[in-house]
Parts: structure tokens; C-alpha cells; sequence
């Protein structure tokens, strides 16, 4: 009799994901000046990473005014609105209460609650809307893989760019990240199971 032979088991490699890259910079000149080129080349799924505000880095982004004032405005009006059509209801047709002759709904006595509701409904707007504006909660992020990106919150000054974005290619877009003048390309990695 033979022997039945076993295939050789067959070694998996882990899959690695490329997620994209990240440039460090010395200093927010150098990040200022990067920033500009990134909006130039046409990249959307790119951000800048600082320790502190930049003053004008909206601009060389690229990035358009925010809309959340319109948010927070339109849940002010929202809740101007429901304060005096609930108390208009409340006092003058759903339960009217005449008192020594006084209107059924005046707004002076009403102001207390008009500006409450007016000032909670902006602020939720404010709240929710920044979250959602910003994809807020997100646990995880691609520069989370690198362990210079800890110096973002310290002195470190970053860009990154996701493999997500249209005119993604990682040649091209490495050989880019390259040239904009930083310090450091780090390449952002997810290393997984093909079995898995």
C-alpha cells in the first residue's frame, strides 16, 4: 500500500491593506505651503493635522465655509416658532383661563419660554450638527497606524491622504507626498488575515 501524501500546508501571507500616507513637517510654514499644493493637485479625502489652531489653513485647504451656523440658526427658528405656537395653543385655545380681563395669549408674558426653547434647540442644533458635519463619533482613523502621528497633539504638523480619494494612485500619490516638503512619508497600513 501507498501512503497517502499530505499537501504541504500552504503558508498564508497576511493581506496588507494600503489605507494611504502621512508627511510630517517641522513647522506650520512648511504645512501651510503643502497644503496649498494638495488643494492644487485636486485631492478631496486629505486633512491637516495640528496642535493648535492655524490662522488662514482653512484657505489653503481649500475647504468652504462651514455650514453649521445655518444648522443652529434653523433649530433657533424652529424653536422660536414651537415656543409661541405652544403657548399660543396651551393659552388661548386649548385651555383659556381669562384673568381681570388680560389676553388670552400675550407674547410679553411668553418671552421667558420663547427664549429658552429658541437657545435649547440651537444649541442641540450646534451639538448634532458639528457631529454630523464631521463624522463624528469615528473610533478608528488610517493615521492611527502611525506612531509619529502621537506628535499631532504635541508639536507635530501633518497631512494626510486616504486611500479612499478618487485620484488615489499609490505611486503617484506617494511620489506627491514626497514632494511637498516634509520631514517625513509614513506609509499607512492595515495588516489582516486572508483566512480571516
Amino acid at each position: 500500500m501507498y501512503e497517502q501524501q499530505q499537501p504541504a500546508a500552504i503558508a498564508t501571507q497576511p493581506e496588507v491593506k494600503l489605507l494611504g500616507y502621512l508627511v510630517e513637517f517641522e513647522n506650520t510654514h512648511a504645512l501651510f505651503h503643502a497644503c496649498e499644493k494638495m488643494r492644487d493637485a485636486g485631492y478631496r479625502h486629505w486633512d491637516a493635522h495640528t496642535p493648535f489652531p492655524v490662522h488662514g489653513l482653512n484657505d489653503a485647504m481649500g475647504l468652504q465655509p462651514s455650514r453649521l451656523p445655518y444648522i443652529v440658526l434653523g433649530g433657533g427658528l424652529t424653536g422660536l416658532g414651537l415656543a409661541i405656537l405652544m403657548q399660543w395653543w396651551m393659552n388661548a385655545i386649548d385651555y383659556p383661563f381669562l384673568i381681570s380681563g388680560k389676553p388670552l395669549f400675550s407674547l410679553p408674558a411668553n418671552i421667558p419660554i420663547i427664549f429658552e426653547l429658541t437657545v435649547l434647540l440651537a444649541s442641540f442644533g450646534a451639538f448634532f450638527g458639528m457631529l454630523a458635519l464631521n463624522r463624528l463619533p469615528r473610533f478608528h482613523h488610517p493615521v492611527f497606524y502611525s506612531e509619529h502621528f502621537a506628535r499631532a497633539t504635541d508639536d507635530g504638523f501633518f497631512i494626510s491622504i486616504e486611500a479612499s480619494d478618487p485620484l488615489f494612485d499609490p505611486e503617484q500619490t506617494r511620489r506627491l507626498a514626497e514632494s511637498l516638503g516634509g520631514s517625513f512619508v509614513d506609509t499607512l497600513e492595515e495588516v489582516g488575515d486572508e483566512a480571516a
